[in-house]
C-alpha cells in the first residue's frame, strides 16, 4: 500500500489533531506515495534504529517520539539528527512519529495504561478536547485517573507496576505522604511534571509518571500525594506492543511488521 494510505489508517487511530501545539507529529522523513510493505516500530529514533531500519530495509519506522524536534539549520553529518534524517532518506525509509496524539487520542496510552493496571471507571486526567465517536463527544487528553482494583499498599503498587509494565527499577517518592493503603491512583505516561498539579486537583493519592526529579518529588510528597517514578520509557514503551498488534489485526499478512525489542535506557547498578 501507499504511505498516505497508511497514515490515514494511523490518523484514524491517533488523530494530528489530538497533539499537543508544541509537538511535531506525522510524516517527518519521506514520500507519501512510496509503496510500503516492511515496517519497524519503536519507541526512538535512535542511532541503533535507524541502522536496524535500514539493515533489515523497512520501507517504514514507526515511532513515538518524534526524530525532529526543533528546526534543522542544516542538513549534514555535523549533526546527529541531521545525520539519521539523512540515513533514512538515502535509504529510501520513510519516518512517522506518533507521539502527544497518541498519548491523548481515546484508546491509545493512556487508556492502555490505565488497563493494564486494571483501573475501574478511570477519567481523563488533563483534559484536551473531545472527539466525536459513535456520535458522541468524548473527552481525550493526558494520562487517566481512577481507583484500583482493590487497596493495597505504596509498596504492594509499586511491585504491582513493576509487574505489569515489566520494569527493572521504580523510584518512589513520599512513601510517607499517604495512608497505609491507597485506592485512588493516577497515571501519566512519559514525563509527568505538569500532571502533578491535575493528579492533586482530582484527588489521586498517588501519580504513576516519569522523569520526576528531587524538587517535583518532595513537593508533591508535602502535598500528600506519593509519586512512582516508572521512567519515561518504562510507561511508554508499551507503545511498541500495542502498534504491531494493531498493524497486524488491521492488514494481517500484508504488511511485514517488525518491533524492537525492549532496551531500557537507564539501569541500576
Amino acid at each position: 500500500m501507499k504511505c498516505l494510505e497508511l497514515i490515514q489508517k494511523l490518523e484514524t487511530l491517533a488523530p494530528s489533531a489530538c497533539a499537543c501545539d508544541w509537538d511535531n507529529v506525522g510524516l517527518l522523513v519521506g514520500w507519501q506515495e512510496q509503496e510500503i510493505h516492511r515496517i519497524l516500530i519503536a519507541l526512538d529514533a535512535t542511532d541503533e534504529v535507524v541502522e536496524e531500519a535500514i539493515r533489515m530495509r523497512a520501507d517504514l519506522l514507526l515511532t513515538h517520539h518524534p526524530l525532529i524536534f526543533k528546526p534543522l539549520k542544516k542538513v549534514n553529518d555535523d549533526d546527529f539528527i541531521a545525520l539519521r534524517v539523512m540515513g533514512l532518506i538515502q535509504y529510501n525509509v520513510n519516518y512517522y512519529a506518533m507521539h502527544t496524539n497518541f498519548d491523548a487520542a481515546p484508546g491509545c496510552m493512556a487508556d492502555i495504561a490505565a488497563e493494564r493496571l486494571g483501573l475501574v471507571k478511570p477519567d481523563v486526567l488533563e483534559v484536551m478536547g473531545t472527539m466525536e465517536i459513535d456520535g458522541k463527544p468524548v473527552p481525550y487528553g493526558i494520562g487517566k485517573v481512577g481507583a484500583l482494583p482493590y487497596a493495597m499498599t505504596l509498596k504492594e503498587l509499586a511491585l504491582f507496576v513493576k509487574e505489569r509494565f515489566g520494569l527493572p527499577f521504580i523510584t518512589v517518592y513520599g512513601e510517607h505522604a499517604v495512608k497505609e493503603t491507597v485506592t485512588r491512583v493516577a497515571i501519566a505516561p512519559g514525563s509527568g511534571k505538569s500532571s502533578i498539579a491535575y493528579a492533586e486537583k482530582a484527588g489521586a493519592e498517588v501519580l504513576i509518571t516519569g522523569d520526576i526529579g528531587h524538587h517535583e518529588g518532595i513537593d508533591a510528597a508535602a502535598n500528600h500525594l506519593a509519586i512512582l517514578d516508572a521512567g519515561h520509557y518504562g510507561l511508554e514503551h508499551l507503545f511498541i506492543g500495542f502498534m504491531g498488534d494493531y498493524l497486524e489485526r488491521e492488514y494481517g499478512d500484508s504488511l511485514e511488521i517488525h518491533k524492537t525489542a525492549a532496551a531500557f535506557p537507564a539501569a541500576v547498578l
